[in-house]
């Protein structure tokens, strides 16, 4: 099959309509998810092509539906999870960090727990508060975990196939604002390992590391910068736990210089264990401290404040001046 340019919400679609057929024990779970086809059209015909019992419309309840999917998990089920919004997670935080991320090393790994858990997002969409959170740091921390996030309609794609065929619990983070983006998708191709970075833009002067939303403004970035004779090298992370830090680590050594990105707030961000990690690693090829770049130590504004809150193309690009300045 040729590729097909499609949105990356087109690409989720695909990729969970590949799962249904091709796997009778694969779930799908949320709020709207059926009927409605989820607030984003992202199961847009689901349900009617695969009835109600296995794309499931679930009561307003996120700690029912994460305990409802652990309980077919351990019946062996491969149970998809949709969180509607970023900040209605924290409701099934518990049955996660607790429950999902404990059982396989409480059983001494005799459980398996195949779920994916969908949440969409990140800000730049106009939504009030609760819609636009950037929550990865708080999962990415809890052993037992895999955190992953797409930047491109084939990495949504296969990304999510790969996360429903893991034995391990996923949490799948979509990037909102980006569901419209579209790009090629090539649905006979063999994916790459799931939690592999990827140098999506070569350069020599300095490593822009980025996920998820961000991937997009960091190359926006580095087109900006070449237009100033700058050579910037991007890396998209694709995955918050485990991290490829040896993508990291050669790009480093190769430009000296690191950058890293994300909406979530820089305080305790991913960006932080990158900073502390590629220090220690490249601490003699480093011509310059390692910069962060992300949200601020607040609570999300109000939308018609959330272009000054995100990191946008101008605050990156006065980093990478710094960096370049030592």
């Amino acid at each position: 099959m040729a590729a097909e340019k499609m949105s990356l919400s087109k690409a989720i679609n695909a990729s969970l309509r590949t799962a249904l057929e091709s796997d009778p024990k694969v779930l799908i779970m949320g709020e709207d998810v059926g009927k409605l086809g989820g607030v984003f059209r992202v199961t847009d015909g689901l349900q009617k092509d695969f009835g109600e019992d296995r794309v499931i419309d679930t009561p307003l309840a996120e700690s029912g539906i994460v305990g409802t999917a652990i309980g077919l998990a351990l019946r062996g089920y491969r149970p998809v999870v949709e969180i509607q919004f970023d900040g209605f997670v924290f409701p099934a935080y518990d049955q996660i960090v607790t429950q999902l991320a404990k059982m396989h090393a409480r059983s001494l790994g005799k459980v398996k727990l195949p779920v994916v858990i969908r949440i969409p997002y990140g800000g730049g969409i106009g939504a009030v508060e609760h819609h636009s959170e950037s929550p990865e740091a708080l999962f990415a921390h809890v052993a037992g975990l895999k955190v992953i996030s797409p930047a491109n309609a084939s990495d949504a794609y296969w990304m999510l196939q790969q996360a429903i065929g893991s034995d391990d619990p996923v949490i799948y983070f979509e990037p909102k604002r980006r569901y419209h983006d579209k790009s090629e998708v090539d649905t006979a191709a063999i994916p790459g390992p799931l939690h592999a970075a990827r140098v999506v833009r070569p350069g020599a002067d300095l490593t822009l590391a980025a996920y998820g939303p961000m991937v997009k403004v960091a190359l926006d970035a580095a087109a900006a910068a070449a237009e100033e004779g700058k050579s910037i090298e991007v890396v998209d992370l694709r995955s918050m736990s485990p991290i490829d830090f040896d993508t990291i680590q050669r790009s480093v050594e190769r430009t000296g210089r690191l950058v890293v990105v994300h909406e979530a707030p820089v305080f305790l961000g991913t960006g932080s264990e990158i900073a502390a990690r590629i220090t220690e690693r490249c601490f003699y090829h480093l011509q310059a401290p390692v910069l962060r770049v992300g949200g601020f130590h607040s609570p999300y504004p109000p939308s018609r404040l959330e272009d000054e809150y995100l990191p946008g193309l101008d605050r990156v690009l006065d980093a990478v001046d710094r960096a370049l300045a030592y």
